[in-house]
């Protein structure tokens, strides 16, 4: 004999962070939180189990990125919470962080800008480099939340400079 069949709850709508900060002010909340690390917000379709256990399908029409705030609105009217969920970075400061910031992203590596520091997924060529150019690096595990590129939201999903890029525009 099998087991009953469990109906899987279905979101194919993501709010960002703001949106559901307005949710969240008007007296609603999350029902759940789902925790994904970088790397992991970034989906189209996938099974994503949350921190209570329960499974969710994220069907959506395009990839999208998952961002730390937002949320999942689910089939049955609810809102699971997106978390970034800790991992190991590394913690850069010193006393040139412009300029550290700009080899970070020479490089295109995604990057966590903060008043006093950066933060960027560990990297042990990215730490040898920050320390030669006299930076501090710390390795911690923590959320990365990095800054979205100037030619996406959340994400930069890249912008070549080739002839043909712009064209249109001359």
């Amino acid at each position: 004999m099998s087991a009953p069949a469990v109906a899987v709850l279905t979101c194919n709508t993501v709010l960002n962070a703001h949106d559901f900060g307005h949710l969240l002010a008007s007296g609603q909340a999350a029902c759940a939180q789902v925790s994904l690390a970088y790397e992991d917000r970034l989906l189209r379709r996938k099974r994503l189990k949350l921190c209570d256990g329960l499974v969710v399908l994220l069907d959506l029409e395009k990839v999208t990125n998952l961002e730390h705030g937002g949320a999942l609105a689910l089939s049955d009217g609810r809102h699971v919470q997106i978390v970034a969920a800790p991992e190991a970075v590394l913690v850069i400061s010193g006393p040139n962080l412009p300029r550290l910031a700009w080899h970070i992203g020479n490089r295109h590596t995604p990057c966590q800008i903060e008043n006093d520091r950066l933060i960027i997924l560990h990297d042990h060529v990215f730490a040898q480099m920050l320390t030669h150019l006299g930076a501090e690096v710390v390795p911690l595990t923590l959320p990365f939340t990095p800054e979205g590129g100037a030619y996406g939201h959340g994400r930069t999903f890249g912008h070549s400079h080739g002839p043909a890029d712009h064209a249109d525009e001359h």
